[in-house]
């Protein structure tokens, strides 16, 4: 490997896929809904926050809403 590579001469694109990059947050979650996607992953046979990105992924392209009323 160099120390140290020349890139002026390559004709360089931008990344198609970047977009799609996944970014890594902080979130808070109750046990009992880790524990119920743990489990659900399990069955499924796929990592537990890979089902959870799958699920926040199709409420957010379907337009879901949460139904609460805080009393």
């Amino acid at each position: 490997m160099k120390k140290e590579y020349d890139f002026s001469k390559m004709k360089a694109v931008k990344n198609p896929y970047a977009k799609f990059l996944k970014k890594q947050i902080t979130i808070r979650l109750n046990s009992s809904t880790i524990e119920y996607f743990k489990n659900m992953a399990k069955e499924v046979g796929i990592p537990y926050q890979v089902l959870i990105d799958s699920y926040l992924t199709d409420c957010a392209i379907t337009g879901r809403k949460l139904k609460i009323q805080w009393k």
